[in-house]
């Protein structure tokens, strides 16, 4: 069973990325992580927040139960009572909790959005919520995936893919809403690991934002971009994984989008300050907005044409 949201009064649903948060002890860097979070929701007013994997950051000898680095880093988002939404980084489960032992405790936590998603599909926290219009009907969509950690196919290098089945079942389950709706519903997917398409358009496209690093999209394209495309409901796609790129491109008519790395326990650069990429939806009108939102207040609404800063 899907869940379900709705548009406001005025037609707009707003989201908050925050992205990569990285949380590891609770302690000194993870509280400045927390002032990020807190000043972000402080300047906007969030319909719902997803988080694009890499929450918790637990270590092999971290004294500290992976559970409760979840329920810590969830905390300034959940002690408002504004929903949210979660799915898996490459580092949530490295250390001493699985992925299922994670689902299940983000699932019980206040607010949580998060569904587990078939079980006869890869990974965990496939899912979906349908956002309706004031006349309750289904207006768009946003389609969570997991992207997984790292290849474990042999002479594969780096990291994973969303794999065939899951792709099979975005397709299945774009058709059932279209079915249900008599069109294709605008929709939104999250994933953590940029596909290879991120790499495709700032190569050969027109980019906003910037490009620190190279992009980590693993090596082997499964054809979830293609899907989406034939599909046509997916207008926007939301990941993190590479903490110092922050752009965005429009290609084959979806705006590949990178959110703002959020948290401070993992690398970064002075001159790129930390914050959350913004989504907002308008009920019956094409596309959406997204800005910018630093850890100073700072609104970056209009991101600068393609350049790498040194």
């Amino acid at each position: 069973m899907n869940q379900k949201m709705k548009f406001r009064e005025d037609g707009t649903f707003t989201i908050i990325q925050f992205t990569d948060v990285h949380w590891m002890d609770g302690l000194e860097k993870d509280n400045r992580s927390k002032a990020v979070m807190e000043t972000v929701l402080n300047s906007e007013d969030a319909d719902l927040v997803v988080f694009t994997g890499d929450l918790i950051y637990p270590t092999e000898d971290s004294a500290t139960d992976p559970a409760v680095l979840m329920r810590q880093a969830v905390g300034p988002v959940a002690s408002r009572g504004i929903p949210w939404a979660y799915i898996f980084g490459n580092h949530d489960t490295e250390h001493r909790i699985t992925r299922t032992e994670l689902i299940e405790a983000v699932m019980g936590e206040a607010h949580s959005m998060t569904q587990r998603g078939p079980e006869e599909i890869a990974g965990e926290a496939n899912y979906i919520i349908e956002i309706s219009g004031q006349s309750g009907d289904a207006e768009a969509a946003l389609y969570f995936l997991d992207s997984g950690s790292y290849s474990c196919l042999p002479g594969v290098k780096g990291y994973d893919w969303i794999r065939r089945n899951q792709i099979d079942w975005y397709v299945e389950q774009s058709n059932k809403l279209a079915d249900r709706s008599g069109r294709r519903l605008p929709s939104l997917a999250f994933f953590h690991i940029p596909l290879p398409e991120y790499d495709e358009v700032w190569s050969k496209g027109q980019c906003f934002g910037l490009k620190l690093e190279n992009v980590c999209c693993p090596k082997v394209n499964t054809g979830l971009f293609a899907a989406m495309v034939e599909q046509g409901d997916v207008i926007g796609t939301f990941c993190g994984h590479d903490h110092l790129n922050d752009y965005w491109g429009e290609w084959h008519g979806i705006r590949l989008c990178y959110g703002r790395a959020t948290g401070l326990n993992t690398y970064g650069r002075e001159d790129f300050p930390h914050g959350a990429r913004m989504i907002r939806l308008q009920e019956g009108t094409p596309g959406f907005q997204s800005w910018i939102r630093l850890e100073s207040g700072e609104k970056i609404e209009q991101q600068e044409a393609a350049g790498t800063a040194e």
